[in-house]
């Protein structure tokens, strides 16, 4: 408030309990960086995220070495990564990722599915793989909400 104004009535304005939860948790997003060579694959994931409000989009890179980058400049929560991807995979990028912002969640999003993959993804940094080839919804929801646990 600017020292010229005076308190409205909506400063005071007091909201029931339950009310006021679901403001706060409305409010709770985390920020996501979507990596993927794939523009197709991006732009569905993105469409797919806006629909749930506690998640925000911060940006997007084609390649490890981009999302490296991307990571420096937008510090976002989570980054959904590709492990197939020009110029640097989705593993090199994750252990840069992990070096350089540890808080930062990294979720590998690909079509290969193997135990060797996982343990080498989580070798790398990465909280957990999620595959193309399941239904999207469930599995990826229920992985970034525990990368925000």
């Amino acid at each position: 408030m600017f020292p010229s104004q005076s308190p409205s009535a909506d400063m005071y304005d007091v909201a029931p309990a339950s009310s006021l939860q679901r403001r706060k948790q409305a409010c709770v997003t985390h920020s996501i960086l979507i990596v993927d060579d794939n523009n197709l694959v991006r732009a569905l994931l993105r469409t797919w995220l806006e629909q749930h409000s506690e998640w925000l989009i911060c940006g997007e890179a084609e390649n490890g070495k981009v999302a490296v980058k991307r990571v420096q400049e937008l510090h976002p929560d989570i980054v959904i990564l590709d492990l197939q991807m020009p110029v640097m995979n989705g593993l090199e990028a994750a252990r840069e990722i992990s070096h350089m912002a540890p808080k930062t969640a990294v979720i590998m999003f690909t079509v290969h599915d193997s135990p060797q993959l996982l343990r080498e993804a989580r070798a790398s940094g990465v909280s957990d793989v999620v595959s193309k080839c399941d239904l999207l919804g469930e599995h990826l929801l229920t992985a970034l909400r525990q990368a925000c646990a």
